[in-house]
């Protein structure tokens, strides 16, 4: 068999005119040496459409290659930039109401007993260089959207401690 990729119109007009003269589907491909099933889907083509012409532009349609500084450009254009997503703890039920309590044990508080409390959890401290930063493309303003929000439990084990110290 040959090792043709596809067969010209000219050949096509000829392999449907040879069944068309009555002779048979196995006959034509041996005598073109072409595949049998290339024939015979040549065949059923030319009775559902009535034309043998091979159509052009199928197949899987090819992408271009965009660089990552055309994205960037297209979506500053179009009003999104690039910034860090605002990072939350998750809170439960149970957190919202016990700090609830612990705001209204400390209402009274003077600023002299304010200077003396030292919240740990403020600032994000990092020996290493990959800080895996995550980006998301956000318009200017809508950083405190829920849907720009990621909600991270950097510290698990905090909750249990200040339970522990109360």
């Amino acid at each position: 068999m040959s090792s043709r990729h596809h067969i010209d119109d000219f050949m096509r007009g000829r392999i449907i005119g040879k069944i068309e003269e009555g002779r048979k589907i196995t006959d034509v491909a041996r005598e073109f040496d072409i595949a049998h099933s290339v024939v015979s889907r040549l065949w059923k083509s030319f009775k559902t459409t009535g034309m043998c012409s091979r159509r052009h532009g199928g197949g899987r349609v090819r992408r271009k290659q965009i660089s990552r500084k055309t994205v960037t450009r297209r979506l500053r254009g179009g009003g999104l930039y690039a910034r860090r997503p605002v990072v939350c703890v998750p809170l439960t039920r149970l957190h919202r109401t016990d700090r609830l309590k612990w705001c209204r044990e400390h209402n009274n508080w003077t600023e002299q007993d304010w200077a003396c409390l030292l919240f740990s959890d403020e600032s994000r401290f990092s020996l290493s260089s990959d800080c895996k930063r995550q980006l998301i493309w956000r318009e200017s303003g809508t950083a405190y959207r829920p849907e720009n929000i990621q909600e991270k439990d950097r510290y698990p084990t905090a909750v249990s401690w200040c339970r522990a110290a109360s």
